[in-house]
């Protein structure tokens, strides 16, 4: 058994468990849930660095990140960096998120909010629109494309943007669809935790182009984004290697400033 599949089996209790405690119209009657979201395809169309910036304490492949700075302190530094975006992880188990991070995340910048999350659910969703979020991740190799196609659908009703994520080419056939704002690429592969910039590159001509392309983890240089921008990604969601430097704020400034040169 892969740590995705220990992961998918530790969200559905999770998700039995929360829908015991929280009712549907709790959530539906928040205080955000009524909000205007705001369009992170836009601000990547718009960008010339289409950086989406990552609030991630730890995972399940680095063990600790960084527990030194506050939610308000990181997305803060994030929006004043020039982020076209903030993601933010609310998995507890294996990221040490939580729903209480998307919501400070939310009172702390107007950016638009990704909550990065292992959704199985319509009632994931729910919570994601109730405590602020403006997009959505769905993840291809844990769902099926009927499932892709009702949650993305689902989502969009609310008026949240879907970033669906694939690893290889058969989860992106399975995944295209018209319910999708962005299709984002990860280059770790969430089974083995490998890292390979060489995934975005080979599926980019594959990915059309009504959907903004989106690159994930593994990049740490300038370089590799101008490599992969050229193969036309306008999205890259960098998470650790902002996360594990002390000066997270000053050191993503320079990252993006250094973009667009």
């Amino acid at each position: 058994m892969t740590i995705l599949d220990k992961i998918i089996i530790d969200k559905r209790q999770e998700v039995i468990l929360k829908k015991s405690v929280i009712p549907i119209s709790q959530l539906e009657n928040s205080v955000l849930f009524g909000n205007r979201t705001v369009s992170l395809s836009k601000n990547l169309r718009a960008s010339t660095s289409g950086i989406i910036a990552e609030h991630k304490r730890r995972s399940p492949s680095k063990g600790e990140i960084n527990y030194n700075f506050s939610v308000e302190e990181v997305v803060k530094g994030y929006e004043s960096a020039g982020a076209c975006g903030i993601s933010v992880l609310t998995d507890g188990k294996y990221f040490g998120g939580s729903l209480d991070d998307l919501l400070l995340a939310r009172a702390s910048v107007n950016l638009p909010l990704l909550r990065k999350e292992f959704i199985i659910d319509e009632y994931q969703i729910l919570e994601a629109k109730a405590f602020g979020a403006d997009v959505i991740l769905l993840i291809g190799a844990v769902l099926t494309r009927n499932e892709i196609k009702s949650l993305s659908e689902f989502a969009q009703s609310l008026a949240l943007e879907v970033l669906l994520e694939v690893h290889n080419e058969e989860e992106l056939n399975k995944a295209i669809m018209p319910s999708l704002d962005m299709i984002g690429v990860n280059n770790r592969n969430l089974k083995t935790f490998e890292v390979n910039l060489e995934n975005s590159l080979k599926l980019a001509s594959k990915i059309p182009n009504d959907f903004v392309k989106v690159s994930e983890s593994g990049i740490e240089s300038i370089t590799s984004i101008k490599k992969i921008q050229k193969t036309g990604y306008q999205g890259f969601l960098i998470g650790e290697t902002f996360m594990k430097n002390n000066a997270i704020n000053p050191f993503t400034k320079e990252f993006i400033s250094k973009i667009g040169l």
